[in-house]
């Protein structure tokens, strides 16, 4: 029988989901997280987010003391932003499904998962539940390309290992998966001249550039790699008659493994260069981590632990792989080790965004199970 109170959980996460927290300006929804945290008794620490960052909060780390001391502490991560539109959310329930009213998105991301690790806390202590130090870590910045977990102080973490509350998909799938993602900015040279007077002593950045990515394998590379061009700027949209001679293409790639991602990228700045030379050109290509990925077998501890508390709940037990990035992957990063857990919610990032009630019910009975099965196996 789940332990989970369904009126009160539900009521934290349309609380929530009222409170505007677009990316970037997290400020309210941080001060009211840090007063739930610190009503329920835990420590809460805030690092310098805000000013690495320029974000509207810092992240909260928030310690769950726990009774036994010879136990490693644990960690849940999920993140307090949202991308757009995002205020002014009016929740209702709809078929056993909490939607918004169509006109923004309802926030699900993530703050089912934050309404979910605020039960956890309450279920372990109405229910005297014996654990060790567990950690929660929320996030700003999630939506912006991770920016607070990238900022986050890591010396603030004391966790053996953790969980993200952050994926989609059915409760008890978990993400083990995860790409390395590179952001490639390729800034082309060319020479410029009158295209109808003397077009054969000016250098055209533009063609130099086409005929670099025409010889560049993009799109799907393999069933663990991709490559992508999104975003290519230069030339005067009113003087036609000019070579253009400066061009900038912003291109990024992502693999499950690392290697690959190195020979992609590789190839993109090398085909830029040689391109660029052979035709009397010049490229400039910077290279950018965006994020590490991470990779974890189905019989490392945090893994095992999750699908042995999915399997006796009856929920789902699929393991995954990625092709996006999450806190997880910075968590993992900074060396402890994090999974993704699945979390339910359904069209996010569209006014047609929807979280089943039975699914923050589920998510919350998993996350007190590994808690549980953890700490007193």
């Amino acid at each position: 029988m789940s332990k989970i109170n369904k009126e009160r959980i539900i009521k934290e996460f349309m609380e929530l989901v009222k409170i505007d927290s677009e990316t970037k300006f997290e400020t309210n929804i941080a001060e009211k997280l840090n007063e739930k945290f610190t009503a329920l008794s835990l420590i809460v620490k805030e690092d310098n987010a805000k000013e690495k960052s320029g974000h509207g909060a810092n992240n909260l780390i928030c310690t769950l003391k726990g009774n036994l001391k010879e136990v490693e502490p644990i960690f849940f991560t999920a993140h307090m932003d949202t991308v757009t539109p995002g205020q002014n959310v009016n929740p209702q329930i709809e078929n056993n499904y909490i939607i918004s009213d169509g006109t923004t998105i309802l926030g699900a991301d993530d703050k089912a998962g934050i309404a979910v690790l605020l039960e956890t806390i309450q279920v372990l202590k109405e229910n005297k539940i014996d654990h060790g130090d567990i950690q929660f870590v929320i996030t700003v910045g999630e939506e912006s390309g991770l920016a607070g977990a990238k900022a986050l102080d890591p010396s603030l973490l004391n966790a053996k290992f953790g969980y993200a509350l952050d994926s989609d998909g059915p409760v008890g799938n978990i993400v083990i998966e995860a790409p390395y993602q590179t952001k490639i900015t390729s800034k082309m040279f060319g020479k410029s001249a009158h295209a109808g007077v003397a077009p054969e002593k000016g250098i055209s950045a533009i063609t130099v550039a086409a005929k670099a990515i025409s010889k560049m394998k993009l799109g799907r590379i393999d069933e663990e790699t991709t490559a992508n061009i999104g975003y290519f700027k230069g030339g005067k949209q009113t003087q036609t008659n000019v070579v253009c001679d400066y061009v900038e293409i912003v291109s990024e790639a992502r693999s499950l493994k690392k290697e690959k991602l190195t020979n992609v990228v590789n190839d993109i700045k090398g085909k830029f260069e040689e391109t660029a030379s052979d035709y009397g050109g010049r490229a400039e290509v910077i290279i950018e981590e965006i994020y590490p990925g991470f990779t974890h077998k189905k019989d490392d501890e945090l893994v095992r632990l999750a699908l042995h508390a999915a399997e006796k709940l009856g929920l789902p037990t699929d393991v995954l792989k990625s092709g996006g990035g999450s806190d997880a992957n910075i968590f993992n990063g900074y060396g402890i080790p994090t999974a993704n857990l699945s979390v339910g919610y359904e069209y996010i990032h569209t006014t047609n965004e929807r979280i089943h009630i039975d699914h923050l019910i589920n998510l919350g009975d998993l996350v007190v199970q590994i808690i549980d099965d953890y700490f007193t196996p």
